[in-house]
C-alpha cells in the first residue's frame, strides 16, 4: 500500500469517525429501524431523484445549447437576450426559481402542476451554466483548425464527425458531469412543492416516525452513493482524456 492510499483511507475513517460520534452524542438512541416500515416510500423518493436529475440534466443541455446558438448569431438582439436571461437566472437562488414557477408563472398560463414547473424551474436555472458550457468546449476549437479544414475540403459532417465533437465532448464531459452533481443536490429543493423525491419522502417518514436523526443521516448517504461516483468518474475522464 502507497502513501497516498493510506492517507485516503485514514481520511476516510476520520471522517466516518466523526459520523459515528455525532450519531452516540444523540440525546436518544440511534435506530434505523423505525423507518423500515418506509422503505418502499424512500426507494421511490431515490428513484424519482435520479429521474428527475436526468430530466433536468437533457433539458437544460438543450436549452443550453440553443442559447450557445443565439450567442453565435449575427443578431445582437439574440445575444443580449442570453445576457440578459444568465443575469437573471444568477441573480435568481434556486429556491426562489422552483417557487416562482410553481406558484406564480404556471398558474399564470393556466399550469397547475407544481411538480412540471417544479422540474422546469430546475431547467431553467442550470440552462446558463450549460451555456457557458458549450461556450468553452467549442472556443478551444482554434481558428487554425477551421483553415486547415477548409484547406483539406472537409464536408461539414466531416468536420463536425472527425474534428469539432470528438474535441468539444472531450472537454465537455466532466464540467458537464459536475452539473449533474448540482442537478441532484438542487432537486432536494423540489420538496417545497411536495414532489416525492428523496428529500420529501425522508420528511414524510420523519414526520410519521420522529426519526428526525436516522432521516437526516440516511438522507446524507443516500445522496452521496449518487454524488460521489459522479465526482470520481469526472476525475476518471479528465485523467484519462488529459493523457491523449
Amino acid at each position: 500500500m502507497n502513501k497516498k492510499t493510506l492517507y485516503y483511507l485514514l481520511s476516510i475513517g476520520l471522517f466516518l469517525g466523526f459520523a459515528y460520534l455525532v450519531v452516540i452524542r444523540q440525546r436518544r438512541p440511534f435506530d434505523l429501524s423505525l423507518l423500515d416500515g418506509y422503505g418502499r416510500l424512500i426507494r421511490e423518493g431515490f428513484v424519482n431523484t435520479i429521474f428527475v436529475s436526468i430530466i433536468a440534466l437533457i433539458g437544460s443541455v438543450i436549452l443550453g445549447f440553443i442559447l450557445y446558438l443565439l450567442t453565435t448569431s449575427k443578431f445582437r438582439f439574440f445575444q443580449a437576450f442570453v445576457d440578459v436571461f444568465t443575469e437573471i437566472i444568477y441573480g435568481t437562488p434556486l429556491l426562489v426559481m422552483i417557487v416562482a414557477m410553481a406558484f406564480l408563472i404556471g398558474p399564470a398560463f393556466d399550469i397547475y402542476s407544481r411538480s412540471v414547473m417544479g422540474i422546469l424551474g430546475l431547467v431553467i436555472y442550470i440552462t446558463p451554466y450549460m451555456t457557458n458550457i458549450f461556450k468553452s468546449a467549442f472556443s478551444s476549437i482554434a481558428d487554425e483548425q477551421y483553415m486547415a479544414m477548409d484547406l483539406f475540403g472537409f464536408t461539414p459532417f466531416q468536420r463536425y464527425r472527425y474534428i469539432i465533437i470528438p474535441q468539444v465532448v472531450r472537454i465537455l464531459m466532466p464540467p458537464l458531469m459536475n452539473n449533474f452533481s448540482l442537478i441532484i443536490k438542487g432537486s432536494a429543493l423540489l420538496s417545497v412543492i411536495s414532489h416525492k423525491e428523496l428529500y420529501y419522502a425522508i420528511q414524510i417518514a420523519q414526520s410519521r416516525t420522529f426519526a428526525f436523526n436516522e432521516g437526516y443521516l440516511l438522507m446524507w448517504a443516500l445522496y452521496l452513493i449518487i454524488t460521489i461516483p459522479l465526482s470520481q468518474l469526472t476525475k476518471l475522464l479528465e485523467r484519462r482524456w488529459s493523457l491523449q
